[in-house]
């Protein structure tokens, strides 16, 4: 072997390596082979074998064969030293490669289609306007690779292709061999195809956990991760109704303690009952601020939120209670420290009321809002629902 010959070897084995990007899997065992004899200006049809879940793409190869000829190498031996279909795709060097050694003088035309039906019609009247591809130029042989993710009419569910092929020879009987290996995406394989994802994302989005969300676009992707890699999506449809929805329940609690799915979630309730209680709906707020809380992700802000909604709805034992235990997780927190004040005042309590009013009126709640202003604006809302007002008067003055 020449320097020059070992050269080019090697060049072509690394180009392939370099560029070796698709995860699957050329699927020897369900390569179609077939030799079939065609009558001088016959047309006939032959069937592949039906194509794998997940197969995006095929190689083909046609040979016209003389009576006593044989192939040389296999299609599938050839595939071996290609790692997926990007090798063939590079343009005429990947088909040449492909080419059989050996092709007869006969010739033939051929076209895909996707039908029985189809195929029928035309070994009947030779009619091509339904075919996928069709090589309307007489070979000898040829080879080609076709993405069926591509394709407008060879698609990635396609079960199975029908060639038909059409002689040349005006006198003698041809042997045409025909070799289709299918290319198998490894994720695709599972059975998980766009309408099947779509599918799962749907149902996610009608779920209890999906509604709490603002976007729940995260939270259904997250489920659906976890289903493709548990199941086949055969495996999932032969499932139970009711062992669907532990699923969809089981793998739900996981995702929605996901940190950052569970910071999207909450922060959209808090957004929702910032909402809420800007339009006066405390019952709706109380509600969202109760699955935040049961779930264990309550803030003193939370805590805070929801005790001023109970003195707004006047339930202030409620409040009471929620705005002591805001105490404990930051005693800092001036907002908790003037509902605290409020739901003392208005139910009687002013001693204790006065006493934290007193205490904090020279500092602010936020960065931008002092304690007096919202002392006074709460006043104002306060009486307009109609809460005990007679000692918000007093009150003020102390701030005087």
């Amino acid at each position: 072997m020449t320097f020059k010959r070992i050269f080019l070897i090697l060049l072509i084995t690394s180009t392939y390596s370099a560029f070796a990007q698709k995860d699957g899997y050329w699927d020897k065992e369900r390569a179609t082979t077939k030799e079939v004899l065609v009558s001088a200006g016959d047309r006939l049809v032959v069937k592949t074998e039906d194509l794998p879940v997940g197969t995006t793409e095929i190689v083909y190869r046609i040979t016209l064969l003389d009576k006593n000829q044989q192939m040389a190498n296999s299609l599938v031996s050839l595939l071996k030293a290609i790692p997926d279909p990007y090798g063939i795709g590079q343009g005429s060097a990947g088909a040449v490669f492909l080419m059989s050694k050996i092709s007869g003088d006969d010739q033939c035309t051929y076209s895909l289609f996707t039908s029985n039906e189809t195929a029928k019609k035309y070994v009947s009247d030779g009619k091509i306007d339904s075919a996928c591809y069709s090589q309307s130029e007489p070979v000898s042989k040829d080879a080609k690779r076709i993405s069926l993710d591509k394709n407008s009419c060879l698609k990635e569910n396609t079960k199975t292709i029908w060639f038909g092929f059409e002689s040349k020879n005006w006198f003698l009987t041809q042997k045409i061999v025909l070799e289709v290996v299918p290319w198998v995406d490894t994720k695709l394989n599972r059975g998980w195809n766009q309408d099947n994802k779509n599918e799962i994302i749907s149902l996610c989005k009608t779920s209890t956990m999906a509604q709490k969300m603002a976007n729940s676009d995260d939270f259904c992707v997250c489920i659906l991760d976890k289903i493709m890699k548990e199941y086949r999506y055969a495996e999932f449809q032969k499932l139970l109704a009711v062992e669907k929805t532990k699923v969809y329940k089981d793998f739900g609690n996981a995702c929605y303690k996901d940190a950052d799915i569970s910071k999207n979630v909450y922060n959209d309730l808090r957004n929702q009952i910032a909402t809420l209680i800007k339009q006066q709906k405390y019952n709706e707020a109380i509600q969202k601020l109760n699955i935040i809380i049961n779930d264990g992700k309550a803030t003193a802000l939370d805590y805070s939120s929801i005790g001023y909604c109970y003195i707004l709805t006047k339930q202030y034992a409620k409040a009471l209670k929620f705005l002591q235990e805001g105490e404990k997780l930051d005693d800092t927190e001036l907002l908790v420290k003037l509902n605290l004040a409020h739901v003392y005042l208005v139910s009687n309590n002013y001693s204790d009321a006065k006493t934290i009013y007193k205490k904090y009126q020279d500092q602010n709640v936020t960065d931008s809002l002092s304690w007096k202003d919202k002392t006074k604006s709460d006043f104002v809302l306060f009486e307009k629902a109609g809460l005990p007002s007679k000692d918000f008067e007093k009150i003020l003055k102390l701030f005087n």
